[in-house]
């Protein structure tokens, strides 16, 4: 169950992963994977598990964010106003952590999208752990519980594994989603990504 903007309604969810699940691999700092975001859970025709990942220690060269694009496809998408926090790159490496401690309770999908609109359209640093608690509090994680678990080693362990393991199935970049043993990259890439989980989905049946 899902609400008005696309986020899990409630706590733990369906979208900590099964097998065969496609994969939407994300990184807070990258404003494509915010426009992706933001259509993920229509565009595809299965729920995708939400993997935060780091985009920098991903095998591929960066993606060129051409502002004026993103600015263009947030308005034809109906979305608010992006707003571009002053530092850029966005400092992401608490709302990283948080993702990944999010996950853990089945509130990934819900931090996620409110960590992005507090950084792409309220224009807040992601960098500011204040920005980041507020993104938590609209998904009723507690801010202690968000300190302690962000600090913890085992979470950041937990995000190193999990952005190895993206490389190691052929993630280049973010935003992408794994769909079987293909991968796509790129808002763009959703609906290829969508097109190839309908054909195995007919194959299968």
């Amino acid at each position: 169950m899902v609400d008005s903007q696309g986020a899990p309604a409630g706590g733990p969810d369906h979208l900590l992963g099964e097998p065969g699940q496609p994969v939407f691999y994300f990184d807070l700092g990258s404003p494509e994977a915010y426009l992706a975001a933001e259509r993920v859970l229509s565009a595809l025709p299965e729920v995708a598990e939400w993997q935060p990942v780091l985009a920098a220690a991903l095998p591929g060269p960066p993606a060129a964010v051409d502002r004026d694009l993103i600015e263009v496809r947030a308005a034809q998408r109906g979305l608010m106003t992006v707003r571009w926090p002053a530092r850029w790159p966005p400092e992401t490496a608490l709302a990283m952590r948080v993702a990944t401690f999010a996950k853990q309770t089945g509130r990934t999908v819900a931090f996620a999208q409110a960590a992005f609109r507090q950084c792409f359209a309220a224009g807040r640093d992601l960098g500011d752990q204040d920005t980041v608690l507020l993104a938590a509090a609209a998904c009723e994680l507690h801010p202690a519980a968000v300190l302690k678990g962000s600090g913890l080693r085992s979470v950041a362990t937990r995000l190193e594994q999990a952005t190895a393991a993206a490389a190691a199935a052929g993630v280049l970049r973010v935003p992408a989603v794994r769909a079987g043993d293909e991968v796509f990259h790129g808002d763009g890439g959703l609906e290829a990504a969508a097109e190839a989980l309908r054909g195995r989905a007919a194959a299968a049946g």
